[in-house]
């Protein structure tokens, strides 16, 4: 099977899926921009029906639950988790919203899960507005790619923004948009969207087999994963708070505004 090509079911809005510890898989085109393909990396298993019979009923999280909410962690062990998760990682932070916020909340998501896609298209925009656009609150986003198509993704979007965060934003929102060609036509959605943000073929084929990007992203993926216990997406980090799940604008805003009277 193409490793360009979805396994059917696999992308339900309906499944979590997670990542075990110390897996890792190696995986690899023959041709083609996903030459970069080969790597060792932490991804999701593509479960067999058997292993998701067995497994699931332990993962799986409802599009809008909290899912494991932290609510519990003594403040010591909170304000611990706070300072690992602020500390620089491999790749550049994409942050906006102002430096001096009460409340950070950093995102670990994967371009090609679902429920991050739903959230980023129907809470994020409201977090924006009320809370983010007005300086209460910074937000920041890392990849934590769950599979090949999401690494390339993330790889592309960096490739893209250079930097720049509004327009990183622009574009992980493009790719939401087009979760579904992107995760069944992966190269041509990736070489479509880099010509929509005026990129030629060959420079989306260098960005994708860029290996000094590649290593970074592997880097910062296993210190999430080692260091800050994110093993599914979306995983939020609010001011040290991990929250796992796609959270509706009201859950998430009733964990906020406590903290703004701080």
């Amino acid at each position: 099977m193409s490793l360009w090509s979805p396994q059917p079911g696999l992308y339900s809005a309906t499944r979590c899926r997670r990542a075990g510890r110390g897996l890792y898989r190696r995986r690899g085109l023959k041709s083609g921009i996903g030459k970069f393909l080969s790597f060792d990396i932490p991804l999701l298993p593509e479960f067999s029906l058997t292993t998701r019979r067995r497994v699931l009923p332990l993962l799986c999280l409802s599009l809008f639950a909290l899912g494991d909410i932290a609510l519990s962690i003594p403040a010591r062990a909170q304000g611990a988790l706070a300072v690992e998760v602020a500390k620089p990682v491999s790749l550049p932070d994409i942050a906006i919203g102002s430096p001096k916020a009460t409340v950070t909340i950093t995102e670990y998501a994967s371009m090609s899960c679902p429920h991050c896609a739903a959230w980023g298209e129907n809470v994020f925009p409201m977090l924006r507005s009320r809370y983010i656009d007005t300086g209460k609150v910074r937000f920041v986003f890392r990849e934590f790619p769950l599979d090949i198509k999401a690494a390339g993704a993330s790889m592309l979007a960096r490739c893209i923004a250079k930097g720049d965060g509004e327009r990183y934003f622009a574009v992980i929102a493009t790719m939401y948009q087009q979760l579904d060609p992107l995760l069944a036509r992966t190269k041509d959605t990736l070489i479509q969207i880099g010509k929509l943000n005026g990129m030629s073929e060959q420079e989306v084929a260098n960005c994708e087999t860029d290996q000094s990007l590649l290593d970074k992203l592997k880097a910062d993926q296993k210190f999430a994963f080692e260091t800050l216990k994110v093993d599914s997406t979306p995983t939020f980090f609010v001011n040290g708070q991990r929250l796992k799940g796609a959270m509706s604008f009201e859950e998430l805003e009733a964990i906020i505004k406590p903290m703004l009277k701080r």
